[in-house]
């Protein structure tokens, strides 16, 4: 049986996961409507990613006996100035979610729960993998700048990724 501050700390990041599910269809409704349909395609694989995730949580909040408390999810916003202002505030939201990771961890030292430290590594080393992709990302458009050519160059290596459901803790998720 996991402990009532975990669950409570669980069903916290069920919500954040959730919330960058949300931030991350915004974000390619407006790559989509901008006509980078590669970056759009990029955002729908983080979308199905964060879903995973969230769900990640869910099932092990399940698995430990704990009840699941779904709560409202804030709307994300809907208009961004540009790629880059789009991959800054990734890259942002990241950060928060890498910090809401390791609050979970060092709870689940402190409430010395080992099944629930060994289930957070995959989102601790998932979370390098996030912050990673934004960086180079970043990176990729200061090289560029304003040149469209090169915008467009980025957009269509985007749109060769692809979604692969992960495993977590053994569970493969949707």
């Amino acid at each position: 049986m996991i402990s009532k501050k975990l669950q409570d700390a669980i069903n916290e990041q069920i919500n954040r996961e959730l919330y960058s599910e949300y931030l991350y269809a915004a974000m390619r409704a407006w790559f989509a409507s901008q006509t980078l349909n590669g970056f759009a395609n990029w955002m729908e694989v983080q979308v199905r990613e964060e879903h995973a995730h969230a769900m990640g949580f869910y099932t092990y909040l399940l698995d430990r006996g704990g009840r699941v408390e779904l709560k409202a999810i804030a709307k994300p916003p809907k208009d961004f100035k540009d790629p880059m202002t789009v991959f800054q505030q990734t890259l942002e939201h990241e950060h928060f979610i890498t910090k809401s990771i390791n609050e979970l961890m060092d709870l689940a030292i402190k409430e010395k729960d080992h099944a629930m430290q060994s289930f957070l590594k995959w989102y601790v080393d998932e979370q390098v993998e996030e912050e990673n992709n934004d960086e180079t990302i970043i990176g990729k458009l200061n090289i560029i700048k304003d040149r469209p050519e090169g915008l467009l160059m980025i957009d269509a290596e985007l749109a060769a990724r692809v979604y692969t459901p992960p495993v977590i803790s053994g569970i493969i998720l949707p």
